[in-house]
This record gives structure tokens, sequence and C-alpha cells, in this order.
């Protein structure tokens, strides 16, 4: 039994190996519409139209957000390209995982 918990933390990949379950589309749309979450120093709004509300110490910034292949997107104005994210869970923790692995993790804040 040993054995074969060792093997599945070694073959489990890491997100879940450090408690984070990654997130479906209808997940990711489920924990994001409705909700603003808090990043050191700034909040966001999801908007169920698909508009964002970015606040960075107290600068407003507007763009759009979806949902695409399970992923989170987001597009920032003047900027048209739209930058792709996995999204985990860990309790009401969530964390958005970039193409190069770079993470970026936030809490509700409502």
């Amino acid at each position: 039994m040993r054995r074969f918990a060792l093997m599945l933390a070694l073959l489990a990949p890491p997100a879940l190996a450090e408690g984070w379950v990654p997130l479906s589309g209808a997940e990711i749309t489920q924990a994001l519409t409705g909700r603003t979450l808090a990043y050191p120093d700034t909040t966001q709004d999801f908007r169920a139209s698909g508009r964002t509300l970015y606040v960075h110490k107290g600068r407003e910034s507007w763009g759009y957000w979806r949902v695409e292949n399970d992923r989170y997107c987001s597009q920032w104005p003047p900027n048209d390209l739209w930058a792709c994210y996995a999204m985990d869970r860990q309790g009401d923790r969530l964390r958005f995982v970039g193409e190069r692995d770079d993470i970026t993790e936030a809490d509700y804040a409502d």
C-alpha cells in the first residue's frame, strides 16, 4: 500500500501534488463570473458581460475576459492580443498558470 501511495505521488501532476486542482472551462466560468479577486495591492472584478476591471493602487484598467479551451483568457486595450492561462483551485484560493509556467495567485475579495 505504501508503494502505491508513493507511486501515485510521483506520477501526479505537480498541481495535484501540492493540493491544487486544475479547473475545467465551466469551473473557471463559475469561479470568476460576478466575483472579485484580490492580489497584492490589486483587485480584479469579473463581469458576466465579459468585461473585467483591474484596480492597481487606485488606478483602474478595463479589459475583457473569456474562457477558451479550459483556460482563462484576457485582453487589455489598446492591445488586441489575448493571453490565456490554465487555472487551478486550492480551497478558496485560485491561481493562474501562464504558458511559461509563470504563476499568479489570488483570493476572493467578496
